[in-house]
């Protein structure tokens, strides 16, 4: 898909994306953790498709930048690094996506200082 947007706009693409993913996602996280009755239920997955989305926000768009991106997400939200474990205990479906947004903001910084210092890109 990233073929068909312009590289000058994959930036705010990729925003306008992962602000979607967050406003839709909050309440439907909500949703269904209260329905399910588990306060993060392994089933919502929207919350890690926009801390994907934030970590390639103004990324060249290219298999080594979408695998480094994947990694590096995965890997602060596995580990939860200050604050975003905090963040993970807000109520119901902001505490469910808001974490991904720290784990994606998190990697996002990595991923432009990787990207300027040309070690990836």
């Amino acid at each position: 898909m990233t073929r068909w947007i312009s590289k000058t706009w994959q930036p705010a693409s990729a925003l306008t994306l992962a602000a979607l993913a967050v406003a839709f996602g909050i309440p439907a996280a909500t949703r269904v953790a209260r329905e399910v009755g588990r306060a993060d239920p392994g089933c919502v997955v929207i919350d890690e498709v926009a801390g994907q989305l934030i970590s390639l926000i103004a990324v060249p768009l290219t298999w080594k930048t979408f695998l480094a991106g994947f990694i590096l997400f995965r890997a602060f939200d596995s580990t939860k690094p200050p604050p975003v474990r905090q963040l993970e205990r807000l109520p119901e479906g902001t505490g469910i996506v808001v974490d991904d947004i720290g784990a994606g903001l998190y990697a996002l910084l990595i991923m432009q200082i990787l990207l300027h210092y040309r070690v990836i890109g």
